[in-house]
């Protein structure tokens, strides 16, 4: 069955156009340097969809001719555009990098710590991408692991609900290389800022991005991988409610024979999605039940149209935790790895908390019945993604393709997550990730007769570059020529010795008798002889 909500609720979805066609640029954007910025020109898909409020009022009326609701009075005119700064040209944008030319860059729709993020044009295809330009790549080892494990998990987790890597361009050089660009689809915004402008959402929207959320986390499940992340910020969103998971550079593939005790930064912009087992943890046991949560939380937060549990701090969140689930029985604190949180909650006055049909008193009961489920105190309590898509929730809305299950990710690819790299180990493997991308070069690598400046740059590129140099220094090489400490031979001799050579390797060597030389070993070393004397002649 088809997973678009049916044409009887038509006119619920009027406004959605209005939010990712009409709105600045500017509140669209989210995280500044992830592929979920705007899209570069506006939506003209013809979505049935999502109802939008933006922050001040409705839109009088749209370019496209959306009328605006009546009972709202009709915004102040928009201000006169001022000059646009984030216009990108490819030649600021690459440094280096052969496959250049491939790309038409539009204009920056990100900024970070990271990088940049531009939209462009793939002048292959025509499609519009968005290119991730991640800056000092190996400054720090943690962050360049990060971003090994990301394209490497999103080249295995081919999904419809998960973002994509369209392309990884091959860096100049395997060992100087700093910077390196990454190729996405582009999502024109994320389910953060969808959530802020819309709070009129029917039934029907919940079930339709559940259900997407759902068969792609099942799917990174059924990979043996945890996400691990999962937030409003890392959902990508397009105008006809699309939704897709991204940023898995906190991702963990599991594996049975390894230690199921990893490493967890207390963020606290994560806080707010983190299951009740990991609060305060810094080393922790993690099941697939903790992206159960995370979805859970994001689910709650797009039927309030805010945060379910935004904690300040790991005792508040426990506390706004259990104001709504209640007290947790003494088993189940006994689940809570950090010790000052454990004591928290054993002393903790008992709280009823709250049926879920009375916090969400006008959503559907069968809705209630499976967000209560996922947002279980305790781990073993909440259902596993495919417990979940088999909910009655979502009667009528599966699709059989959306749930097949993905292949078990081998641990030999990520054997690197059990040992201690170095930058020079991390630029390696980016690199040996990056060919994944061009089979032909990948099949020469594989061979031992791989160069790595086949692309980059073109004989053309450095004859301009090499010209520039010389104009601007004077007519000074950019580096100085070799000093040569020897003379070559004249032709005439070399054929000498290359005779020679020949004539001795056609006989049998004979070993050494009673210290005495052969005839073989007598001539070998006059010829050693005779080539010493010639050099220094020659110098």
């Amino acid at each position: 069955m088809s997973t678009q909500p049916s044409t009887e609720r038509n006119s619920a979805w009027k406004k959605i156009v209005r939010f990712f066609s009409g709105r600045p640029r500017k509140e669209l954007r989210a995280d500044p340097y992830k592929v979920s910025q705007a899209a570069s020109q506006p939506s003209n898909l013809p979505c049935k969809s999502v109802l939008s409020k933006t922050s001040s009022a409705a839109v009088s009326k749209e370019p496209g001719g959306a009328e605006s609701n009546p009972t709202v009075p009709k915004p102040k005119p928009p201000p006169v555009p001022q000059k646009r700064e984030n216009v990108m040209d490819g030649n600021s944008f690459f440094t280096d990098y052969g496959e250049a030319n491939r790309y038409t860059i539009h204009e920056v729709i990100g900024k970070g710590s990271y990088g940049v993020v531009c939209s462009a044009t793939d002048n292959n295809t025509g499609e519009k991408v968005a290119i991730k330009k991640i800056t000092d790549v190996f400054e720090h080892v943690s962050d360049a692991t990060r971003i090994l494990r990301e394209i490497m998990l999103l080249r295995h987790l081919k999904h419809p609900d998960i973002v994509t890597i369209k392309h990884v361009m091959l860096p100049p050089s395997m060992k100087d290389y700093k910077d390196l660009y990454v190729v996405f689809e582009l999502m024109e915004s994320d389910l953060h800022q969808v959530i802020k402008a819309n709070d009129d959402l029917t039934t029907e929207h919940y079930r339709y991005f559940l259900y997407q959320l759902m068969c792609g986390l099942n799917f990174v499940h059924t990979a043996n991988v945890f996400h691990r992340d999962l937030k409003p910020k890392n959902i990508l969103a397009n105008a006809d409610c699309k939704l897709k998971i991204c940023d898995f550079g906190l991702a963990r593939p599991a594996f049975n024979d390894q230690a199921t005790s990893v490493f967890w930064t207390d963020y606290v912009a994560t806080r707010w999605y983190r299951a009740p087992e990991l609060c305060g943890s810094f080393f922790t046991k993690y099941t697939p039940a903790i992206d159960v949560w995370g979805l859970g939380c994001i689910f709650a937060e797009v039927i309030l149209g805010k945060p379910i549990f935004p904690g300040r701090n790991v005792v508040h969140q426990l506390e706004l935790i259990t104001d709504v689930l209640g007290t947790p029985s003494a088993d189940k604190v006994a689940k809570v790895r950090n010790e000052k949180a454990r004591r928290f909650l054993q002393g903790m006055k008992f709280k009823p908390g709250i049926p879920f049909t009375q916090y969400f008193p006008k959503l559907d009961p069968k809705c209630c019945e499976l967000l209560e489920k996922m947002l279980a105190f305790d781990p073993a309590d909440r259902p596993t993604t495919e417990e979940a898509l088999a909910h009655p929730f979502f009667d009528g809305m599966r699709t059989k393709s959306h749930e097949e299950p993905a292949e078990p990710i081998s641990k030999l690819e990520f054997d690197f997550e059990r040992r201690k790299l170095s930058k020079d180990d991390v630029r390696e493997l980016i690199y040996i990730e990056s060919l994944e991308y061009h089979p032909q070069m990948k099949e020469q690598y594989a061979s031992g007769k791989f160069d790595s400046n086949f692309l980059y740059p073109s004989a053309v590129d450095r004859f301009k570059r090499e010209f520039a140099h010389l104009e601007e220094n004077m007519g000074r090489p950019k580096t100085p020529p070799l000093v040569r400490h020897a003379c070559s031979l004249p032709r005439e001799r070399v054929a000498d010795f290359q005779k020679e050579a020949m004539k001795h390797l056609g006989r049998e060597r004979t070993e050494t008798v009673s210290g005495q030389q052969t005839p073989v070993h007598a001539a070998a070393d006059a010829a050693v002889a005779e080539y010493d004397a010639a050099m220094k002649d020659a110098a």
